[in-house]
């Protein structure tokens, strides 16, 4: 019973840990995990900055008034100080008027300067400066009018007065500048709480970044594994059991790929041993075929006449299209023979283009075609016979659409490690509509004009999945509308200089 129950709880734990949850419970709790620390600083930030820009706002706006307020006081004294002076000695009831409204004025700003500040000190101050001014208004400037314009003591009253609200507004200015300072100070304060609030809320960016580090690795880590071994598939490497450990999902994607896999490598191995025996059952009795259908057409029995001359003539080149489309299927095995992609050699490219030229001498001869070269001296780490195959099936079908006494061209570069290698004809060229079809199996284009060719539709097609599995890629490049034929690139990595270390 205690066994039992110790394997039922190891199974519920296994069950109940992180990488046994589903894709989308790992997505949703690792986003949760992540934003939430996230969420929660930046509200907090938020509130801090918003309190210190509404107080920041707060001060600037009394700061500002304050100050406004003080220069149109200083500015009315100056005036009503003037004003007044010149009552006195002119007695000019225009500047009377002036004097008096410069007074209103500077109780009016007094009054508002008390409303505004919030500071004791300051109101007191403010308080004393509109008592002085009211004095002045009220005593001292009524006894000076008592007294004659020309008398030399008239304007001394006056100017005591005007001295005793300098020296009060001095105080006013300083008290002013005492707050404007303690603002200042409480904001800088305030911002420096709020930075050193946010840098201790930068903590939680890295913690968050491990976070979301960690459930990237768990959802991204076993799909790299299956992106490993859908690869190797997609190479042709059947022989490595998949086994992925992770969610349910990949686990039931991992069992597919290795049920695909095993199936993909019994049919790899049935149509491996099919080709090949049925290549090799069809080759024996056609080399008898041909052999005897030379004898027959070079008269080595006997002379034949017109029409069994023709006849001959027509097995002849039968034969010959036979024993081609047994090459395309032995070229096609070698596409299917997934254990022959090991067998990477350095060779010089150079060399293979040029063995491939040799073999299709008879063809290059019979419509007298000559080659421009552009070769550099590259050397490639690959499969030869592969590599063989991929040129001789292009140079083939240059050699085919060619006209009689055309130039084909072929150039070779060394681009990062790659090897770009482009051979050109001067054909019919491949109209846009059919240059996504050429690749499939079977298909065959347009027959050049006064040719009893007929190929099997498999070259491009071998080419295409040889060049797959090498990594390498293969592009039709279009030419400019006043130049015909067509210009094939192939891409294959691994190049090198033949001077460099492979």
């Amino acid at each position: 019973m205690s066994n039992s129950t110790t394997l039922g709880s190891r199974a519920h734990n296994r069950s109940l840990s992180i990488k046994g949850l589903s894709i989308k419970s790992l997505t949703l709790l690792g986003f949760g995990l992540v934003a939430l620390p996230l969420v929660i600083a930046l509200i907090f930030g938020a509130s801090q900055v918003n309190t210190l820009a509404n107080k920041s706002a707060s001060a600037i706006t009394g700061i500002t008034k304050v100050l406004d307020q003080q220069q149109l006081l200083k500015s009315s004294q100056i005036k009503m100080e003037r004003s007044a002076a010149q009552y006195l000695v002119l007695r000019d009831p225009v500047l009377a008027t002036s004097y008096i409204e410069q007074s209103r004025q500077i109780l009016n700003l007094a009054q508002r300067l008390i409303a505004t500040s919030e500071d004791s000190k300051l109101q007191q101050l403010v308080t004393q400066y509109a008592q002085t001014v009211t004095a002045l208004i009220e005593i001292t400037m009524p006894e000076a009018e008592k007294k004659s314009a020309t008398d030399s003591t008239i304007i001394k009253p006056i100017q005591i007065k005007f001295t005793a609200l300098n020296a009060i507004y001095e105080l006013i200015t300083q008290r002013s500048n005492e707050l404007h300072t303690s603002h200042i100070t409480s904001i800088k304060q305030a911002a420096q709480a709020v930075r050193d609030i946010m840098i201790q809320s930068l903590v939680i960016i890295p913690i968050s970044i491990l976070i979301a580090g960690l459930f990237i690795f768990l959802i991204t880590s076993p799909l790299k594994v299956l992106t490993k071994n859908i690869f190797r598939l997609q190479q042709g490497h059947f022989d490595h059991e998949i086994k992925v450990a992770g969610s349910p999902e990949i686990q039931e994607i991992a069992q597919a790929l290795e049920s695909m896999r095993t199936r993909l490598q019994a049919l790899e191995l049935q149509k491996s041993s099919f080709i090949r025996h049925i290549s090799h059952e069809l080759k024996t009795p056609l080399a008898a075929i041909r052999e005897g259908t030379e004898l027959l057409y070079d008269n080595s029995v006997g002379e034949l006449n017109a029409e069994q001359q023709e006849i001959s003539h027509i097995i002849k080149d039968s034969v010959f299209r036979l024993q081609k489309h047994i090459e395309d299927l032995l070229d096609f095995n070698i596409v299917l023979d997934s254990t022959s992609l090991q067998d990477s050699e350095p060779m010089q490219v150079n060399d293979v283009i040029y063995q491939v030229i040799a073999d299709r001498k008879l063809d290059v001869k019979r419509k007298k075609l000559n080659f421009n070269h552009d070769l550099n001296d590259i050397s490639l780490l690959s499969n030869r016979k592969q590599v063989a195959v991929i040129i001789d099936n292009i140079l083939s079908n240059a050699i085919k659409y060619s006209p009689d006494e055309g130039i084909i061209d072929i150039s070779s570069t060394l681009v990062d490690e790659h090897l770009n290698l482009i051979i050109s004809d001067q054909g019919i060229g491949i109209a846009q509509a059919n240059q996504s079809k050429i690749f499939d199996a079977f298909y065959q284009g347009p027959p050049p004009e006064h040719s009893l060719i007929k190929g099997s539709g498999l070259g491009l097609t071998i080419v295409k999945e040889l060049l797959l599995r090498l990594n390498g890629d293969i592009e039709i490049l279009n030419k400019q509308s006043d130049q015909q034929g067509t210009s094939i690139k192939i891409t294959l990595p691994r190049a090198f200089r033949q001077e460099e270390q492979v």
